[in-house]
This record gives structure tokens, sequence and C-alpha cells, in this order.
């Protein structure tokens, strides 16, 4: 019997072949893959976006309305999970889904400048014709920009209405407060203005994407993809501009809540 090549110290021309790695790493690593979770966990955002701003419009029914709402989502579960559990859960996957977003949106535009190098830092490629470059869609140029500023801005939120590290008013537990506190500052009010801008625009060209990349892609649909876009971006940056512009306009001010106070003793008191 003649010996085989790896009996007599021969290396093998065909290697043997690397270990499989799980499959739904495996279709992480494909372009295809990152776009399908880039879409999938841009809609979870989006989600959360939407669900986030509707119940701050409570705070157009009174201030007791947000603040009591904001002491529901504490105690979501009632008494089968401890107090702010399932909140917590929420907001890790939330973590999560924006950790992915913003991995499979850096990957993407590296594997997309490698296989195209005169690709520009949004994956979309050079043109040397002005007009053309003008014709290029004014959303997806902005992306580059429009994804810090909405990374910076989350950060400033967070430290601003939820950890209260920006100032010495915040009072944890009365969002109605820290919401008028914070945006009775100009410049706060700027600040929180020129940010749901640039989410507004992310919105738009995102929701654009995440449907085509989850494979909503269809000539009978494709005609709704553009005004549904714009709709929930429209939607989501006159909500959210709402509260800082109303809150200088004095319409939403600390005496609103001192005047309902009384009004809720007494319904306690009532139902008692």
């Amino acid at each position: 019997m003649a010996a085989t090549s790896t009996q007599r110290g021969v290396t093998p021309i065909r290697p043997a072949p690397r270990k499989t790695l799980p499959w739904p790493i495996q279709f992480y690593r494909s372009a295809v893959g990152r776009k399908w979770v880039m879409g999938v966990t841009g809609l979870m955002l989006l989600g959360f976006v939407v669900v986030h701003m509707l119940g701050n419009f409570k705070a157009y029914i009174s201030p007791e309305s947000i603040d009591h709402y904001g002491e529901a989502l504490r105690d979501m579960g009632g008494h089968l999970v401890p107090r702010t559990h399932l909140l917590w859960a929420m907001r890790l996957g939330l973590i999560g889904a924006f950790a992915l977003h913003i991995h499979a949106a850096l990957s993407l535009t590296l594997m997309s400048r490698r296989s195209n190098p005169q690709s520009g830092i949004d994956g979309q490629k050079k043109y040397a014709g002005s007009q053309d470059y003008i014709a290029a869609n004014f959303a997806s140029r902005t992306m580059r920009w429009t994804g810090p500023i909405i990374v910076l801005y989350i950060l400033f939120h967070l430290a601003d209405l939820t950890w209260g590290t920006r100032s010495d008013e915040f009072v944890r537990g009365e969002p109605y407060h820290n919401m008028v506190d914070s945006m009775s500052s100009l410049p706060v009010a700027i600040i929180y203005i020129v940010a749901n801008l640039a989410v507004a625009i992310h919105i738009f060209h995102g929701t654009w994407s995440a449907m085509q990349s989850i494979g909503i892609n269809n000539p009978r649909i494709n005609g709704i993809r553009k005004p549904v876009s714009m709709g929930l971006a429209a939607l989501v940056l006159v909500g959210n501009l709402s509260f800082p512009i109303m809150v200088q306009a004095g319409v939403l001010d600390e005496e609103t809540s001192e005047e309902s106070a009384p009004a809720l003793v007494l319904s306690e008191e009532v139902t008692s």
C-alpha cells in the first residue's frame, strides 16, 4: 500500500478546512447580513423614538400625567418582576441594537471603501460632474454627519434628563419639572432643535434604506417607501420640536405644574 502524503511528511496541497462559524456570525460577516442587521436595528430604534415621543406628549395633558407615566415605566411587570428590572431589560436591548447599528454602519462603510477606493465616507461613489453630485440624495450624503450628531445628542440627553448631571435643579422622578427646567434655557433648547433636525434627516434616509435591506423592495409598493419615510421623519420632527418650542413659548412651564397640584391632591382624597 502506498504511503499517504501526510505519512511521507509532505504538506497536503489542500489544507484542512477551517472550522465553520455559527450561522448568525457567518451571516453578519457578509455585506448582506450587515445591511439586514442595520435595517432591523434601525427600525427597532425608530420604534423606540416614536413611542418615547408619544409618551412625552403626556406633558400636554398635565404635569402629573407624564410624572405618573415615568413611574409606570419603572413599575412595568407589576408584582411579577422586581421594580425597574423590565425597564432595564428594555434598556439593555436598546443599547445592544444601538451598538449593532453603529458597528454595521461603520463596517459597511469600510467594506465599501475597500471595494471601491473612489467611494466617499458614506459609501457613495464620488462623481466627477457637479450636476451628478447635486443630484445625489441629500439625506444620504448627510448620514456621515447626522450619525455622530445623534450619538452626541443621546449622551447629552441622558446626562440632562436621565442622569441629572447637567443641572443642580434636577429632581429624580419629576420628568415634567426636569424638562421645563432644561428647555427653558435657550442654548439647551437650540441643542434639542438642531439635534432633532439631524434625527429627522437620519430617519428619512434610514427608513427608506431599511425597508430595502429587509426585502421590502417590490415594484407594487416601492412608490410608498419615500412617502412613508418622509411621513415618519416629519412626525418625529414636529413632535420632538414641539417640546423645546412650547417651553420657550411658556405653554409648558412650572406654573402649570403648581396649578394642577391641588387638583391631583383633591382627586386622591376623593378616591381614598
